[in-house]
């Protein structure tokens, strides 16, 4: 995956090879230097194109049915507790056809270990009646004929159009919304999915919308986690504005002394055991100290900052 432009960095223009080869030599530079979303996007998206070969849903399926119907279920439910219960589903319900038969009282049994079962047999039952009836019992391609089916939203539809019809799409799920913004691809007034994919198409060429997605998935499941992140592992730190941000955080103290109390404000040098909370500019809940109101407030026990950075988790 390439972006085909050249970069003006510190007055000089690099090509992207000569930029990335700068990326890679001197960490220190990248994370000092203010880079801009282009800068970010071409050291970010580079290292995590050559760092997987997958470019395709983990979602087991043999044919768009089998696809779509993963993936309705997969909402707000991991692929692979998707990928266990799939097998025994399309044996009772081989085709499109067989399930539009079927109620969902019937369906409900082979997903009941899914989240939201009961919907979600509802909703199975109402598309699989729906493309038999209305797309003479094929998956239909369009984005727009594939959300009137029952389950599906934009989400999902995006997800099928690119999987099972090669339609360039760039669907935004929670993993490809907190890796975005946590690496600074798009900027924070990018509140919603909607505003997410709108930033990051402009970041690469059409026919490569559906790798970002995937390359962008893959690095959220397992590597910038929504509860722990891994970012000592990550190849994309050096550019990446929430592991800037962490760096920034006071450091621990040591030596401090928990049985004078549960949290101690270096503003003021004295400890405490209550603390009042405030938002700061970011939005984010944070710990400060009661009587000045300074959030340079440390965990007496561990001496560890109790400051929080935002994390973009939805």
């Amino acid at each position: 995956m390439r972006i085909d432009r050249m970069i003006d960095l510190n007055k000089c223009v690099l090509s992207e090879a000569a930029y990335l080869w700068k990326i890679a030599i001197n960490d220190i530079f990248l994370t000092k230097s203010g880079l801009n979303r282009t800068q970010r996007a071409a050291c970010a998206i580079d290292a995590l194109d050559k760092s997987s070969d997958r470019r395709s849903t983990e979602l087991v399926h043999v044919n768009p049915y089998e696809l779509i119907v993963a993936t309705v279920l997969s909402a707000q439910c991991t692929d692979v507790r998707v990928n266990q219960i799939s097998p025994t589903l399309f044996s009772a319900f081989p085709t499109v056809e067989k399930m539009a038969h079927a109620k969902p009282e019937e369906i409900f049994p082979y997903i009941k270990s899914v989240t939201y079962p009961n919907s979600k047999s509802r909703h199975l039952a109402g598309l699989a009646r729906m493309i038999v009836a209305d797309f003479n019992g094929r998956v239909p391609k369009k984005l727009q004929e594939l959300k009137k089916l029952p389950g599906v939203g934009q989400k999902t539809a995006q997800v099928v159009a690119a999987e099972a019809f090669n339609i360039p799409t760039l669907a935004v799920d929670t993993h490809v919304f907190r890796v975005s913004l946590r690496i600074g691809l798009v900027s924070t007034s990018a509140t919603t999915p909607e505003k997410v994919e709108r930033q990051l198409k402009r970041l690469v060429p059409k026919e490569e919308w559906s790798d970002l997605h995937h390359i962008l998935i893959f690095h959220g499941r397992y590597v910038c986690k929504a509860r722990s992140p891994q970012c000592q592992k990550c190849l994309v730190s050096s550019c990446c504005t929430y592991f800037d941000k962490l760096q920034q955080l006071p450091e621990t103290i040591s030596n401090l002394e928990a049985s004078k109390g549960r949290f101690y404000c270096a503003t003021r040098g004295h400890y405490f055991n209550d603390p009042d909370r405030i938002t700061d500019r970011n939005g984010v809940d944070q710990v400060c100290c009661p009587r000045c109101g300074s959030m340079t407030v440390f965990n007496s026990k561990s001496g560890e900052t109790t400051k929080r950075i935002r994390d973009f988790r939805v």
